[in-house]
Parts: C-alpha cells; structure tokens; sequence
C-alpha cells in the first residue's frame, strides 16, 4: 500500500519547514468524513469567551482540558476572568489559583506575559483588525507560546483559517502513512492548510475530531485497532486487526 508521502526541499524559512509536506487530498478529507460520521459534531472549543479561549490556550499546555476547567473556576472564583484583572494578582496568587493546571510557576508567568502582550496591544477589538500572518508573528513572540498554542488562539478566539498540529495529529496520521514523524510543524500545517482551504468551521471541527478519536481509538497506548473507523485504510491498523470477510 503506497504512504501517499510526498517531500520536497523549499527555500522557506521557520519553524520545521525545510521541507515541504504533501498530504494525500482524498485521504485528509476521507478521514474528516470519517470522523464527523463516527462522532458528529464536537462543538469546541469548550470555553465562553474569546478571552477565557485565549487563556485556556495557555493553561492546556502539557494538561488536560478538564484541569484547566478546574484552574479557571479556582481563578473566576478570585477575580474576573480579563486580562486587567488577571495582572492585578501578584504572580503568587495566581499561580496558587492555577494550581490543578500543572506546572503552575510556569503557567502563572505565561499567562502574565501574554495578559500583558494582550493589554499593550489593545485588547480583542485591535487583535482582532491584525492580518492572519502578522497576528501569528505577534502571539509567537510572546514568551511561552509556540506554534500549535498561537494557532489554537488564531482558529478558536479569531477564527482564523489555520490548522493546529499537535501530538494526536502526527500520531494518527503517522499511523495512516501520511507522515513519517519527522516533518516539521510549519510544513504540516502547511499540507493540511493546503488540502482544506480556509473553511473555518471545518478547520475547527476537524482538529476537534482528530482530538476525541486519539483518545478514544488511536491511542499512543493500546489503541482501539478493532473498533476504529478508519482501520479499513490504516497500515498500522490493517496490520494488528486485518479485515476479515464480515467486515
């Protein structure tokens, strides 16, 4: 079975992006069929407000969501939940109120920075007017936030057509044989982007499903081989559970 894997050099620089990704068109939008047929609709991203996105963007960092729900409640029930506020609290107490998200110290001294960032720049309304690739350069030169955290702000909170890598994507379509697991971020993102167009909704709902089937079938652990939805199509899947006649 052919990987549909396709690299070559290019001249751009940036983060990862020496070389170019080439996705299989059919089989990304064959996956996202797939997916939104097994699961429907997610709905994220699981937050109120452009802000509280932003913030939680911050905080999700190494943790689960549910941690961070739990760090914001400890949070709301101190201050409200804008950045002005969050910067009226020395970094002690707000660490203390970030306590279930992990790495608390750290995360009490991001959220500072990126308040900060956020305040000097003039709030959602100023971000908000700022050109897609300006406004990513601008999130990534605030101390802490890398790619896949400025993406998830520029596709949830500005709903920027933009495609968010994480660890659940490279897995999964590694073990599709879309990947090989050394692409760089920028060259992935770039494939999807690619293949996707600037479909915002779609973008959303489709980092929401490749999210819910990692950690509901492709496991980096004992994955769900027998009951995923994409086996019939997977090398990795085909491998450990080959299709029988009643399949």
């Amino acid at each position: 079975m052919g990987c549909g894997i396709s690299r070559s050099r290019s001249g751009r620089g940036g983060l990862g992006s020496g070389d170019e990704v080439r996705l299989d068109p059919n089989r990304v939008r064959s996956v996202y069929s797939n997916l939104l047929a097994a699961y429907g609709r997610q709905g994220w991203w699981p937050a109120d407000t452009s802000f509280e996105v932003m913030v939680g963007a911050v905080l999700t960092q190494n943790t689960a969501w549910t941690n961070v729900e739990r760090a914001l409640g400890r949070l709301a029930e101190r201050i409200d939940l804008s950045a002005e506020s969050i910067l009226s609290l020395d970094v002690e107490a707000l660490a203390d109120a970030l306590r279930p998200a992990g790495y608390f110290n750290l995360k009490a001294q991001r959220l500072r920075d990126f308040c900060s960032f956020y305040v000097a720049s003039g709030g959602l309304d100023a971000l908000s007017r700022i050109e897609t690739d300006r406004l990513r350069d601008q999130l990534l030169a605030v101390k802490g936030i890398g790619p896949e955290t400025a993406d998830d702000m520029l596709l949830y909170a500005f709903d920027r057509p933009v495609f968010v890598v994480d660890a659940y994507t490279r897995r999964l379509f590694s073990r599709l044989g879309q990947l090989s697991g050394d692409e760089g971020y920028e060259g992935i993102r770039a494939a999807f982007e690619a293949v996707l167009g600037p479909d915002v909704a779609m973008l959303k709902e489709y980092h929401a499903l490749l999210v819910r089937h990692a950690k509901e079938a492709c496991r980096s652990r004992h994955p769900r081989c027998s009951t995923c939805s994409l086996r019939s199509d997977c090398p990795a899947g085909l491998d450990a559970f080959p299709l029988t006649q009643g399949d």
